[in-house]
């Protein structure tokens, strides 16, 4: 495996491998097809192979698929997403989710001139060495991955979710030595984590209190809760912002964006290097505009808060079962108490446990969702009342 949250490490099996795909199913190399609610992890929010992103991708193939120079997808892109969310006024595309979070973090660092990055107990950004930190038993974590610097570790500060009065103490502490707070909004990868609006709001105001810049990190929220993201429905605008795969339609794609005072800090403008050979490639540019030309008029989000509805009232009279969604965003929790969900700690040890059976009972039923417990899942444009009746009555006979 070249990833292991693909992987069937916590469901003790041998992994699907898939053939191809389309709408809201996935066919394996057997000819079986499961009904998809990973949705490559989330950026597939109109579906597999839509036609519309097809043939984009196909003309922009017959045209060449790397240049190496300047191409004007890129900016049509960009002027599309800073035309409808005016605080990120400028853009760099790069090639992941992680990609971005990387040139943030160093972006943060070069305008305050400070060091030490705080970030959030069960939000995570990618793989780079400084926010692949856990939380230790102070406000410094330690790393979570062998090969990490001590040294690199202890710069990173780690705060609990849902928790503003420890976060008021951190920053009474060590608020001048932050160059930036990053967390995402929607924490959505230990299970889905929703925040209230008064503790994001009280995360902006101590980082403008202190001269720490926010950067929100809306890799899986981005374009996902609504076209501005959880941003737009908060009423917050971070300093930064990270995006991920579905600003390309699901092909290999990052971004990352701001206010322009920041964003000419990055090279060839200004002294703060970030380069790929890669980044704005023509076929991710054109798959992206097209699939955010779709999202604009805001339609999609109403078909799959409809959908979302479906869910939760095929849902509700499981009992040992507790549903967690936001919009299209979801995860089920193998639980029978029905609670707020804003932290890692709420988390039942049933939830794990009871998982490997769930995720059994789940893809013998032909449908399929990430092999982990703490993996949310996804709906899309291309699911149908059918598929969400279908993904309920498999968990109603796994109980």
């Amino acid at each position: 495996m070249h990833s292991p949250v693909r992987a069937f490490g916590h469901v003790n099996g041998e992994p699907l491998f898939i053939e191809s795909a389309e709408g809201s199913r996935l066919i394996d190399a057997d000819g079986e097809a499961y009904i998809d609610f990973c949705m490559a992890f989330g950026p597939l929010i109109l579906g597999h192979r839509h036609p519309d992103v097809a043939a984009a991708v196909h003309e922009a193939i017959d045209n060449g698929w790397s240049y190496g120079t300047a191409e004007r997808w890129s900016l049509e892109l960009a002027e599309l997403i800073s035309r409808e969310l005016p605080w990120a006024e400028q853009i760099r595309f790069v090639n992941s989710g992680t990609e971005a979070v990387m040139a943030a973090i160093r972006l943060a660092r070069a305008a305050t001139g400070r060091q030490r990055l705080l970030k959030f107990n069960g939000c995570y950004h990618g793989h780079a060495d400084s926010v692949l930190i856990e939380a230790g038993s102070g406000m410094t974590g330690q790393a979570a991955s062998a090969g990490i610097p001590v040294s690199v570790s202890m710069d990173t500060l780690v705060a609990n979710l849902d928790d503003a009065n420890r976060l008021a103490d951190i920053f009474a502490s060590h608020g001048d030595e932050i160059a930036a707070a990053i967390i995402e909004p929607l924490p959505a990868n230990h299970g889905l984590l929703p925040q209230t609006a008064t503790f994001l709001e009280e995360l902006a105001r101590l980082c403008r209190e202190h001269g720490t810049l926010l950067i929100f990190d809306e890799v899986i929220s981005g374009f996902r809760t609504g076209f501005g993201g959880c941003a737009e429905l908060f009423g917050i605008e971070p300093d930064l912002v990270t995006w991920g795969k579905i600003i390309g339609g699901g092909l290999p794609v990052g971004a990352y964006a701001g206010r322009a005072e920041l964003m000419q800090r990055i090279a060839p403008v200004g002294d703060v290097y970030q380069a790929g050979t890669l980044s704005a490639n023509p076929i991710a540019m054109r798959a992206g505009l097209t699939t955010l030309g779709i999202l604009r008029d805001c339609k999609i989000y109403q078909q799959l808060e409809a959908l979302g509805s479906i869910l939760e009232t095929a849902l509700q009279d499981i009992g040992h079962v507790a549903l967690v969604r936001h919009g299209s965003v979801f995860w089920v929790c193998l639980t029978s108490e029905q609670q707020n969900f804003r932290h890692p700690g709420s988390i039942p040890a049933s939830h794990e446990t009871g998982f490997k059976a769930c995720f059994d009972s789940l893809l013998a039923n032909n449908i399929y969702v990430a092999p982990s417990p703490w993996e949310v899942s996804f709906l899309s444009a291309a699911h149908t009342e059918a598929d969400v009746r279908a993904y309920a009555g498999a968990l109603q006979s796994f109980g």
